[in-house]
């Protein structure tokens, strides 16, 4: 994997293989960096689930101002440690820790949230839930979901769909808050 843009355009990205786990393709990603560009820079962006950091990272090189990465998972941690490492970026804002804690927990609010879970879970849903009831999202902030099913994609009336995509077997649905 490899940075796609912005200041650390090509450099790679450590991975992991554990079941369960599957990177966001770089064509997937380009086109969604894309679509959210204009909400990137001087963002402060929060990554569940962030598996290897892959799209926290992104969007810091894309001029996001911070980023916290959040998983509950120790290979998934140390991997996004040695990648923020190499990158030459701070590890304070990488929790090992789950994510409904986190969400329950925080004082942040953030104008990015990438929630990208394991698929086959309500996770999704979960987290939309504790992100509306603790107003965890700015004003003109975005979330942004990835799954492999379009009905995981329970949002209420919190959010409404600012763009969607469907690029194989995966769906990205990017919501912002309804005024």
């Amino acid at each position: 994997m490899k940075i796609i843009s912005g200041k650390y355009k090509g450099r790679n990205i450590i991975g992991y293989d554990i079941e369960g786990t599957r990177p966001t393709m770089d064509r997937v990603k380009e086109s969604l960096f894309a679509m959210i560009q204009n909400y990137i820079k001087d963002s402060n962006c929060l990554d569940l689930f962030a598996g290897s950091g892959n799209l926290g990272l992104e969007a810091l090189s894309e001029g996001g101002k911070s980023c916290t990465f959040i998983d509950e998972n120790k290979i998934a941690i140390k991997t996004i440690k040695n990648n923020l490492t190499n990158l030459g970026e701070k590890l304070d804002t990488v929790y090992l820790i789950d994510f409904r804690k986190f969400l329950k927990e925080t004082t942040n609010k953030y104008d990015l949230i990438f929630i990208d879970p394991p698929y086959k879970t309500d996770y999704i849903k979960e987290a939309l839930i504790l992100i509306e009831k603790n107003d965890l999202l700015n004003t003109d902030g975005l979330v942004i979901l990835e799954s492999s099913s379009k009905d995981k994609f329970v949002y209420g009336e919190y959010y409404t769909i600012y763009k969607e995509r469907k690029y194989g077997d995966k769906f990205i649905l990017i919501l912002n808050k309804t005024k």
